[in-house]
């Protein structure tokens, strides 16, 4: 009986490429010259592929290490994106400048400014209407461009009506249920907020 050839098969070296009869099992290349040639290849696709399990292994790790805290604050981050996304042609919210000559602040000379605070309002750190584009100065206290007499909360409230409503202020000053995000709620509030702001930039 006559044994069966093997399937010819095509040389893995691109320079190659010519149609062979492999001698043996996984034979890839059609001589030792094409296998010399594709060797550094194959090692390069091997270390990306170890590179990438590390990556992969350490974010498992990385992820195991996670407080809730560290989930807030990141959570938190995309969410502050958005906002400074969102309100990216408006003015400040508390003042109502752009705020000339402040554009050598150490990361910009805009902030997230939340109405009311995350500390004393925990439940509204991630509500829209509760956080707005703010100049560091206004949201640091100083309210250099506030009029006179006029504190920075109370030149929030006043633009925060004009924009939102009073309804919706008076939402915001209501009472609100006492609330604690749980690790996959901040997952989730990660992602949202960092799929609409990537929608915005899309769409600028």
């Amino acid at each position: 009986m006559i044994a069966k050839q093997p399937r010819p098969k095509k040389c893995k070296n691109p320079a190659c490429g010519m149609s062979f009869p492999p001698r043996r099992l996984g034979q890839a290349v059609c001589s030792p010259a094409c296998g010399l040639a594709i060797k550094d290849v194959n090692q390069d696709k091997a270390k990306k592929a170890i590179a990438q399990r590390v990556r992969r292994e350490l974010k498992v790790r990385k992820e195991k290490l996670k407080s809730r805290a560290d989930y807030i604050r990141e959570a938190q981050i995309e969410f502050n994106t958005y906002i400074r996304l969102r309100d990216k042609d408006e003015p400040c919210i508390c003042c109502g400048s752009y705020g000339p000559g402040e554009d050598w602040l150490t990361g910009g000379k805009w902030d997230a400014g939340h109405f009311l605070g995350r500390g004393a309002y925990p439940e509204l750190r991630f509500d829209e209407d509760n956080c707005h584009k703010q100049l560091k100065s206004c949201n640091g206290g100083s309210g250099k461009y506030a009029a006179k007499g006029r504190t920075v909360a109370q030149g929030y409230r006043e633009r925060l009506i004009q924009k939102i409503g009073q309804e919706r202020v008076d939402r915001l000053e209501g009472p609100h249920e006492a609330r604690r995000y749980t690790i996959e709620e901040l997952k989730g509030i990660k992602a949202l907020y960092r799929a609409k702001a990537k929608q915005l930039k899309e769409a600028a």
